[in-house]
């Protein structure tokens, strides 16, 4: 099934913050316009340094240039789309400050 993003804004928005990081979100953009998912694993298959995180929680943690960002993601998986929606985008660094509270599971930065 095709992906349709929410809240890509929210990546508009951190480039503009974080101009070294256009290229790598770009790629991404890109490669998420091209995927064909059936089922969560099919998101590790695209992207293999992505974290799918458990708890019942259907997040993904994909990590943007080189690990230098990361962006955690909720999926749905419907009936003809799968949607993907942006909970947090942030640096490496404030990722592993998020997992030190176990706040990846529940962050919602961009209601």
């Amino acid at each position: 099934m095709k992906v349709r993003l929410i809240r890509k804004e929210s990546i508009e928005s951190f480039v503009l913050q974080n101009a070294g990081s256009k290229s790598s979100f770009r790629i991404w953009l890109q490669l998420v316009k091209q995927v064909d998912w059936n089922e969560p694993g099919d998101i590790a298959d695209t992207f293999g340094s992505s974290d799918l995180l458990g708890k019942g929680t259907k997040r993904v943690v994909f990590n943007i240039a080189g690990n230098k960002y990361r962006m955690i993601c909720k999926y749905h998986f419907g009936f003809k789309v799968v949607h993907l929606f942006i909970k947090w985008i942030g640096t490496h660094a404030a990722y592993s400050s998020l997992c030190n509270k176990q706040e990846q599971y529940v962050v919602d930065a961009y209601k």
